[in-house]
């Protein structure tokens, strides 16, 4: 009887051994790299200032550490950090950002998330006096986050472009529109960019990134009609097979 009890112990223990084994696989977020970028702050159409994508910027990272993500690992950027003294801001430029994520991810080694709310078009993203091309983001991508598991959300009109470039094994990306289509709520007066808006609607409700994507396609489409917005933006989402795979749960939501 105790050679039996010894052997089911054994047993046991293998088993949650292995179980150990799949939750430091999906210990979540907190171990992860993120950097959250308000690349403009400029209103479609007009010069004038908006505070739409620093709203967004500062939102979502809140509802980011709120899903698991560690404050202590990410780092937030504006085009004009100096109107946010509130916050710990750097400025929005090409080379801050991509020195930052490299810092980050010599720290937090799990995975990386980046997050991109600007202007767009056919060519990249605004980011400050610059446009970052899906091929720049890319190289930095590569060079700092390697084959870790990455996440890559671009609110910005036809962000669609970037999905080529920044596709991989163990990556998702995530953009607010096609690759030829514009992404609306940038206008002086909105409070986010429609995208942002329903990642920020979503976000609490989903268990990881492979549920939220639809979530947010399925928010955006209802919000355009609603507003009578045409053409359809029609959002992007791009998982790779190991991504898929290794679903990470969030931390619970509120």
């Amino acid at each position: 009887m105790r050679r039996l009890a010894a052997i089911l112990v054994i047993v046991v223990a293998a088993g949650l051994g292995a179980a150990c084994g799949t939750c430091a696989q999906n210990a979540g977020f907190s171990d992860w790299a993120a950097i959250v970028v308000a690349g403009d702050d400029h209103a479609s159409h007009t010069d004038n200032l908006t505070e739409t994508f620093d709203n967004a910027r500062r939102d979502v990272a809140a509802a980011l550490i709120r899903k698991g993500f560690s404050p202590d690992n990410m780092a937030q950027f504006s085009a004009q950090p100096a109107r946010h003294a509130a916050a710990p801001l750097r400025p929005a430029d090409v080379s801050s950002i991509a020195a930052s994520l490299r810092d980050l991810a010599q720290r937090a080694r799990g995975g990386c998330l980046i997050y991109f709310t600007s202007h767009g078009a056919p060519q990249g993203v605004a980011v400050g006096e610059s446009l970052l091309s899906p091929s720049q983001l890319a190289r930095i991508v590569d060079e700092t986050c390697g084959a870790r598991p990455t996440v890559v959300v671009m609110s910005a009109c036809y962000s669609g472009v970037f999905v080529p470039a920044l596709a991989g094994p163990d990556r998702m990306v995530l953009t607010a529109a096609r690759s030829d289509r514009s992404s609306f709520g940038c206008g002086e007066s909105d409070r986010y960019p429609f995208f942002d808006a329903c990642v920020l609607e979503s976000l609490p409700a989903s268990s990881d990134f492979l549920a939220l994507a639809p979530k947010v396609k399925a928010c955006v489409a209802r919000r355009e009609r609603e507003e009578g917005m045409a053409p359809p933006s029609h959002p992007q989402v791009w998982v790779g097979a190991q991504f898929a795979a290794r679903p990470r749960p969030f931390a619970p939501g509120e």
